[in-house]
């Protein structure tokens, strides 16, 4: 598609609009017969004549002379033979019989053919004919000719068919004899015969009653034809059996004429005393015959019935003599809802009856909601409104009203005498004897200048623009008129009427059973403006006593064209547009331009060219202006109608006839389309399995087809021609430049130079305010130019829609040829009924409908590119692209060569082919990557594991979606950059779900797919799976493209893959670790810059939310296989500090600790970095690993408070419960109740310790201490070097209050294990933090009041080796902790505490002294630790001298001074003297071994 033909969406969109307006209008012009009526009543005219300067409204077009055989016959019987006639327009023949013989020939040619059936002995007194009933006679024999005789019914089989080229559908019949179908008619004589579309014969007879005349293939007893009588009652059957007819004298009212209203399925009667009657048949048509109303005073009735309306006319005529019912027909539901029956009257005069009791003001405007044929119910027959008469002495000049006298006397009566008449889709053809020397026809047909717009006032004039107007045409003729008919259109015609407008509810076509042509030809009865594209002229055969006579009534377009053929002079010319209006009339041009009217004869090139010169006449078409303003002198409005001197309230831009006239064409022609969907479900609809069609037929969308692009063809040319202020100002290139938003002076001045090189001379109307009018024209919104630019814009968007429409219609016959069903078969049930439920103008104009025409254009070319080989891509693309160019593109015919490719790669077997299609295939869609399918066509390169092209295109397309970058523009407008976010991850999806397919993640779902979903995948090793992911995040890292980059990194993330991220990842992925989880995990943003090592050591003490966890995990793990081990020794400390408010999302104490341990082994390892010097070395020196080391020893503590109080908290939980069991139930006492708020307090501080790291100092303030945790607290106090009283009372008072909780929960015993325990962690120390005085005295005092009150028994050795084992086995410190409290007597005053010391000394001695002796021996450290228990170092192993035994020897001798001076019995102090002498002694000795 060239530039300057390419469809602009918006264009087509806003033209779409105007038609819609257009259609909704023409909907709303159409009224009711009854509407049209009603306002006629304020009409003075409701009759007009053609104008004497234009070509005949009517004329007739040839005659024929009855076949000489039927006139020989006639004249032989002497002109007294039982004659009758008519026309059976189903199969174009008109016939007639004289006595015992039936004629037939055509009546729309003559052929030279009159065949004669005579097969019967008796006269012939009636004639129907009727459609065969399937499935009972052989296909041959398409209707049935129904003949009655006095004596029998007879039926005849008609065989039709067509010419041998085709042309001529009717060219032949046969008569088939059927004897086995006669039946009696009992004595009978039956007037006349109707049948319905569906085939059911009904007889009228002359006793009055109605017959059925029923057949069937007969079986068993039944007969294969018989009669019905549904009228008679039981005693008139019984009556008739017993007594003949030709005995019964009462009065019979015999039927004269009967007529079927196939659309409602009623059947109406006239009788010879003009009483009319009405039968229903059900809804279907297939019910039993059932009367619902009959009518015996038609004339009193329209005087005095409630609906009767009192009617004007042009006279008011003295008649002698009552009129009479000459005619009945029924008005079709195209015509009127709610009037039904027209019947027409010996003087003229037409009475419109109804079977409803409603009335129909009631009724939907326009008849927009049709007629339902199955909520029709008949319950009287009345009579609604009268028209009058038509005016007597019509000729071809007859003024309104006018009636001609000449020739007659005054005393002759001046009403019509209608002998015959005929009334078919809103046309009346009248057989007036009423002059004295010849018969005339008088048809009486709607009057298409008439403009019936509903103009939105209820006043008299709105009424009056709505009232029925009819033309009054008369024409001479010879004879007596015995029956018309109208010539209906060609099937080919009827089928493509009939496909286009059979689903429109207010055209009637819904009962089925009608035949097309009749169908077709009830259109008429819409007018010829609205349907003079598609329908042909209308005709009429007159079937004379004299001959057959043609008749052909002109259209509007018809007249205008004979305008043209004449060479008219202007004037007439201008009469017409003025008379039809300039829309209108420039509607009718185009037609004639661009040769879309339906045409007998083709448009010679002259009458297009003078049509397309009346087309862009100004002095025709006017010139668009401002509402209100005297430019144009025929002040059209809007509308296209006239103003008829309305205020203006505002000037409002009013476009020219040409724009008005274009709008009325392209309406019309896509009225049939517009709001209809194109598809349509046949068969099971309701449980989705009926089969998907186009609602229209291939002949009619081609039809349609060719009509508009014929107009946009012919508009295209008169714009490259610059023909017109079309053809000018669109000429001129862009619409949109300065003569549209020209100002200023400039634009003023140059408003006439513009008019006059536009039209010339043309433009005297624009010229003829003259130069004053200059001031006042710049007070106007618009000036010339702008409303020509505007107008030419308007018609530009119309032409698009035309050829957008054009291409929707080649695209729907191509899909209708290949099978829409067979191409839909893999839509979902969704898709389907999208596809359904899609109107022509959504198609046209909607996203949606190119979204679904671009997927049905896929399945079509999945049909072609299919293995089973059904074609390639350039069989159908070419025809695609020459005929729908906007549906499918260049770029469209590239993606499905690329679809071929991979067809053809996924079959082969060949590796190296296999991978050559796949790069074919993704250099097709490299050059079009915003246009294709990738989410579908990437999952067939991830078949073919051709990864390169899963990763670029998508990466194209989201450039090409975004070419601007708003993703990365934090400046502009937050909707613009998020959806431009939201375009770019649509294609970064696609290649994250290779990435989770490659994984093994089958959450991600395929969406419906225009290409054949692949086969299953071969099964890859984990090696390959391997190879392909980091193939695709090596070709990802290559891409510019920062959005991507992120998202990539987060989706590896999610999968698992943190060791290809961390391997693979881009020079972008410390700075993405770094800022990841800061803003929501949906949000991707582009980084803003590298953070610098010194800044991320700035911030370790700077708490991680919970999801930014994982992303400063990987920058760890980044960081060490990097070998960055102090910028990872960092990262690892901020996780293990990372706080939350969410125990469930906090990591666990252990967790933190290995962080800590990471981090102090990576801070080690930074140590021997060669790769650390400047500020990196200076940041390691300043005590990092210090830092960690402290850290991990608080967090020590800290999960050994959290673990003492879950126990503390257990423990009371659980004597709580034992209690409650113990009780049954009770009430709880104080005690329990304390222990369980107690419980519950301890339980939230542990679940506090959980959350976040704590300091040294809230751990001792705030759980250590107000939960008596001493140990924990003496630890922490020793860890921390703590001097903060001189005389350590705090180290002292905890040492007591812990010493005192072990006394209380185990004694002596639990005293001293505490005392081990934790006092050998803090020894050697600097005395004050293990203060042994204090702790030797505290327990001596315990054990000697314990043993004294006999509440434990202390052993002699228990607290001494305690001291020991809290001093490590050194002995000496202990020994002098004694001496101390020996040489103070304020401290020992009672003599049984000092021999309790005494006694713990002499251990302490004994002690010592073995571990020398143990020395001597040899023994191991070992073993020492063993006796002692407790541990030696080094040094004691190896000083072993004279010195230490003297100090103990002297020891001892001193000891036993001491226990000597004790104030005790002997009995008690012997014991500890003998031995501290034996120890003395055993040191000595030279075998001190012997002693032990």
């Amino acid at each position: 598609m060239s530039s300057e033909e390419e469809i602009l969406m918006r264009d087509v969109t806003n033209a779409g609009l105007v038609v819609s307006d257009r259609i909704g209008r023409e909907v709303a012009s159409q009224l009711d017969v009854e509407e049209a009526l009603e306002a006629s009543r304020y009409a003075s005219h409701p009759y007009t004549t053609h104008p004497r300067e234009w070509p005949p409204l009517v004329e007739v077009v040839d005659t024929w002379d009855l076949p000489t055989v039927l006139v020989e016959r006639y004249n032989a019987a002497g002109g007294e033979g039982n004659a009758l006639c008519g026309i059976f327009p189903e199969i174009r023949r008109a016939w007639a019989s004289v006595d015992n013989s039936l004629f037939l020939w055509r009546f729309d040619k003559w052929d030279g053919q009159c065949p004669e059936y005579t097969g019967e002995e008796q006269v012939i007194c009636a004639v129907g004919l009727a459609k065969s009933k399937p499935g009972i006679f052989v296909e041959a024999i398409q209707y049935l000719l129904i003949l009655a005789t006095p004596v029998e019914l007879i039926l005849v089989g008609v065989c039709c068919s067509g010419a041998g080229d085709g042309t001529d559908p009717y060219a032949e019949i046969s008569l088939q004899p059927l004897p086995e179908y006669t039946v009696p008619s009992d004595g009978v004589t039956m007037t006349c015969i109707t049948c319905s579309d569906k085939g059911r014969i009904f007889l009228a007879g002359r006793d009055g009653n109605i017959y059925e005349l029923l057949y069937t293939t007969g079986s068993g007893w039944y007969k294969r034809c018989r009669k019905v009588c549904h009228t008679a009652g039981v005693g008139n059957v019984i009556s008739r059996w017993i007594v003949p007819n030709v005995f019964r004298f009462g009065a019979v009212d015999p039927i004269v004429e009967l007529v079927f209203d196939n659309e409602r399925q009623l059947l109406y009667a006239r009788t010879e005393e003009m009483k009319l009657q009405v039968f229903v048949l059900g809804p279907n048509g297939d019910g039993p015959l059932k009367k619902v109303a009959e009518e015996r005073n038609l004339f009193n009735q329209r005087d005095t019935h409630h609906g009767g309306r009192q009617t004007t006319g042009q006279r008011a005529p003295h008649r002698s003599t009552k009129p009479s019912v000459v005619s009945i027909s029924p008005l079709s539901t195209l015509e009127s809802k709610w009037l039904h029956l027209v019947a027409v009257l010996s003087d003229g005069r037409r009475m419109y009856l109804s079977t409803s009791a409603s009335s129909g003001n009631s009724g939907t405007v326009g008849g927009v909601g049709g007629f339902n044929n199955h909520h029709f119910r008949p319950s009287c027959l009345k009579v609604v409104t009268t028209r009058p008469s038509p005016p007597l002495g019509v000729g071809g000049g007859l003024g309104f009203g006018a009636i001609s006298l000449a020739g007659r006397n005054q005393s002759d009566d001046i009403s019509l005498k209608v002998e015959t008449a005929y009334y078919s889709a809103g046309t009346l053809v009248l057989s007036d004897a009423s002059p004295p020397t010849m018969s005339s026809l008088i048809i009486v047909s709607k009057d298409p200048s008439s403009q019936s717009y509903p103009t939105g006032s209820l006043g008299t004039s709105a009424r009056i623009s709505r009232a029925l107007r009819e033309s009054v045409t008369s024409l001479p003729v010879e004879g007596r008129m015995l029956s018309v008919t109208d010539v209906l259109p060609l099937p080919d015609t009827a089928t493509t009427v009939q496909s286009l407008y059979s689903e429109l509810e207010f055209c009637g076509f819904e009962i089925s059973g009608e035949s097309c042509e009749k169908s077709s030809g009830k259109l008429w009865a819409r007018g010829d403006l609205s349907t003079q594209h598609i329908l042909p002229r209308r005709r009429i055969v007159v079937f004379s006593t004299m001959g057959m006579m043609e008749v052909v009534f002109n259209r509007p377009v018809d007249i205008l064209r004979r305008l043209f053929e004449l060479n008219s002079p202007r004037s007439i010319l201008e009469d017409f547009f003025n008379r039809f209006g300039a829309g209108e009339a420039a509607a009718m041009c185009l037609m004639l331009a661009a040769r879309i009217v339906h045409s007998e004869n083709l448009i010679s090139n002259a009458i297009a060219e003078k049509a397309a010169e009346a087309f862009v006449d100004p002095r025709l078409v006017g010139m668009p202006q401002l509402e209100g303003s005297n430019a144009l002198a025929n002040t059209r409005t809007a509308a296209g109608g006239f103003s008829m001197g309305q205020v203006v309230q505002e000037a409002e831009p009013v476009f020219s006839g040409a724009y008005e006239g274009l709008c009325l064409c392209a309406s019309r022609l896509l009225f049939p389309l517009w709001e209809l969907p194109v598809m349509v479900m046949k068969g099971d609809a309701i449980s989705e399995n009926g089969v998907v069609v186009c609602r229209l037929s291939s002949g009619a969308m081609q039809v349609l087809e060719k009509k508009i692009r014929s107009l946009e063809k012919f508009l295209r040319c008169i714009r490259n021609q610059r023909r017109g202020l079309y053809g000018y100002v669109a000429g001129m290139g862009d619409l949109s430049g300065s003569i549209l938003y020209g100002t200023g002076a400039d634009s003023v001045a140059g408003d006439q130079s513009l008019i006059r090189n536009l039209f010339g001379s043309y433009s005297r109307n624009a010229d003829s305010n003259g130069a004053g009018t200059s001031n006042k024209r710049q007070r106007l919104p618009y000036s010339p130019a702008e409303l020509a630019a505007i107008e030419v814009r308007a018609m530009e968007c119309i032409r698009q829609l035309l050829l957008r429409s054009a291409e929707a219609l080649f695209l729907l016959q191509l899909l209708s040829q290949h099978h829409v069903m067979r191409l839909v078969q893999g839509f979902d049930a969704n898709l389907r009924q999208e596809l359904v439920q899609l109107t022509f103008c959504q198609l046209v104009c909607s996203e949606e409908g190119d979204r679904l025409a671009t997927r049905l254009i896929s399945a079509l070319m999945e049909y072609y590119t299919d293995p089973d080989g059904r074609g390639t891509v350039d069989d159908i693309s070419g025809r695609l692209r020459e005929g729908c160019p906007s549906y499918f593109k260049e770029s469209d015919y590239k993606f499905f060569l690329a679809v071929e490719c991979l067809e053809r790669a996924a079959v082969t077997s060949d590796s190296e082919e296999k991978e050559n299609l796949a790069r074919e295939a993704f250099n097709f869609l490299s050059k079009v990557p915003e246009s294709a399918d990738l989410r579908t066509v990437c999952r067939r390169f991830e078949d073919l594991r051709f990864y390169e092209a899963v990763v670029c295109l998508p990466l194209q397309k989201a450039q090409a979606l975004d070419p601007a970058g708003d993703a990365f523009n934090d400046q502009i407008d937050a909707a613009t950059r998020e959806y431009a976010l939201v375009q770019r991850q649509q294609c970064y999806e696609i290649i994250t779900s290779a990435l989770r397919s490659l994984k093994g993640d089958s959450s991600q779902r395929e969406f419906g797919s225009p290409v054949r979903p692949a086969g299953p995948r071969s099964a890859l090793d984990p090696a390959s799976r391997k190879k392909y992911i980091c193939q695709i995040v090596q070709l990802g890292v290559q891409s510019p493209d920062r959005i991507f980059h992120e998202y990539l990194y987060r989706t590896m993330i999610d999968l698992g893959l943190e060791n290809e991220l961390l391997e693979y990842g881009g020079p972008d992925l410390v700075p993405f670790l770094q800022s990841a989880g800061r803003e929501p995990i949906q949000e991707v943003r582009a980084v803003s810059g590298i953070r610098s090592a010194a800044s991320l050591m700035g911030q370790t003490g700077t708490p991680i939310p919970s999801n930014e966890a994982k992303y400063f995990d990987l920058l760890a793990r980044y960081y060490v296989l990097k070998r960055q081990h102090l910028l990872a020794a960092h990262v690892l400390l901020r996780l293990a500090e990372r706080r939350s408010t969410d125990e469930k999302d906090a990591p666990t104490l252990d967790q933190r600790r290995q962080y800590l341990s990471n981090a102090i082994l990576q801070a080690k390892n930074a140590t021997n970095s060669d790769s650390l010097v400047g500020s990196t070395r200076g940041a390691f020196d300043n005590g990092l690993l210090d830092l960690l080391e402290g850290k991990l020893a608080v967090l020590r503590f800290q999960t050994k408070i959290k673990e003492e109080l879950e126990a503390i908290a257990s423990s009371l939980e659980t004597s709580v419960d034992m209690y409650e069991s113990t009780h049954n139930g009770s009430a709880p006492d104080s005690s329990s109740t304390t222990d369980a708020n107690y419980a519950k307090i301890v339980r939230e501080k542990a679940k506090e310790l959980s959350l976040d790291l704590k300091s040294i100092t809230q751990l001792y303030n705030e759980y250590a201490v107000p939960f008596e945790l001493w140990e924990i607290c003496l630890e922490m106090l020793y860890f921390a070097n703590y001097t903060g009283d001189t005389d350590s009372s705090i180290i002292r008072e905890t040492w007591a209050r812990l010493i005192d909780q072990a006394l209380s929960k185990g004694g002596i015993a639990e005293a001293c294990s505490v005392l081990k325990r934790v006092g050998s962690h803090m020894y050697p120390g600097d005395g004050a933090v293990l203060p042994l005085d204090t702790l030797c005295l505290h327990l001596e005092k315990a054990a000697l009041e314990r043993f004294d009150s006999q509440v434990e028994s202390v052993g002699d050795e228990d607290i001494a080796r305690a001291l020991l084992a809290a001093c490590k086995g050194a002995a000496e410190p202990v020994l002098n902790t004694y001496d101390q409290l020996l040489s103070s007597g304020a401290i020992l005053p009672s003599p049984n505490l000092r021999l309790r010391v005494l006694r713990s000394v002499l251990v302490v001695l004994r002690e010592w002294a073995m571990s020398v002796f143990a020395k001597r021996m040899g023994t191991s450290a070992t073993g020492a630790s063993l006796i002692l228990g407790g541990t030696l170092s080094a040094d004691q192993t190896t000083v072993i001298n004279q010195g230490i035994r003297d100090k103990i020897t002297s020891a001892a001798n001193r000891y036993m001074t001491e226990v000597r001076r004790l104030p005790l019995p002997q009995s008690q102090t012997g014991a500890v003297y003998r031995g501290f002498r034996e120890l003395e002694e055993s040191l000595i000795s030279p075998f001190p071994l012997d002693r032990f």
